[in-house]
């Protein structure tokens, strides 16, 4: 693959680093990089499952840039990895690729519908009242399993001030810088994604999945 990732200008190419920069210390660290038709969009999950029996909540973070219109790329890398090359107009790129369970489920591109607004301060508030929970419930020394669980049971509950989303797409849109000022983000929805919008990125929570057994149906001649 080509070595970098060319962009509109010098300030897209920064907005991008900034991007990969807060996306490194939140869930596994990697971001998915897509272009096309002059626009590139970075993908990473600030929260996402490990295993069948991980309640993490899938919530992914989402920034569209300017590119060059020739630009054509979809692969995941270490956000971690990700540099300027010495223009500073383009996105360097390390040498290898990685692999993302929640890169291989895409939300969608059209049939976005309008499901409401959420005041950015609300997002904010509770954003940090769930960082609160989380610091309350972690014991001393916790190992990495006891630190997922404590984050699942925070994060994955449905919370009424945004529309019963997870508390999870508050600290998605908190951790990753896209609430500033007082701003009404915007919710959209399509299939089983909902979509948070905002001036600097969106945040995109995938579900409830239904898990379990279904009603019981009676079948044959009554």
């Amino acid at each position: 693959m080509s070595s970098r990732l060319l962009l509109a200008d010098r300030h897209a190419a920064a907005d991008a680093l900034t991007f990969a920069g807060r996306s490194r210390s939140l869930g596994d660290g990697a971001v998915r990089l897509r272009s096309s038709g002059g626009v590139l969009v970075m993908t990473s999950a600030p929260l996402a499952p490990r295993g069948l029996l991980d309640r993490t909540p899938t919530v992914l973070a989402m920034r569209m840039l300017p590119a060059d219109p020739e630009l054509e790329c979809d692969l995941v890398v270490d956000a971690g990895a990700l540099g300027l090359d010495e223009t500073e107009t383009a996105l360097a790129l390390p040498d290898s690729a990685v692999s993302a369970p929640w890169a291989g489920v895409s939300p969608p591109r059209g049939g976005w519908s309008v499901a409401g607004d959420i005041a950015a301060a609300v997002l904010a508030a509770r954003a940090q009242s769930g960082i609160a929970q989380v610091a309350r419930a972690m014991p001393a020394d916790p190992g990495e399993e006891v630190v997922r669980e404590v984050r699942a049971a925070v994060w994955g509950v449905p919370d009424a001030l945004l529309g019963e989303l997870p508390l999870g797409a508050a600290f998605a849109a908190f951790a990753m810088g896209f609430i500033v000022g007082e701003e009404t983000a915007r919710v959209f929805e399509s299939g089983p994604w909902t979509r948070i919008t905002l001036d600097r990125g969106h945040v995109l929570v995938r579900g409830p999945v239904r898990v379990g057994l279904t009603e019981v149906r009676a079948t044959g001649a009554g």
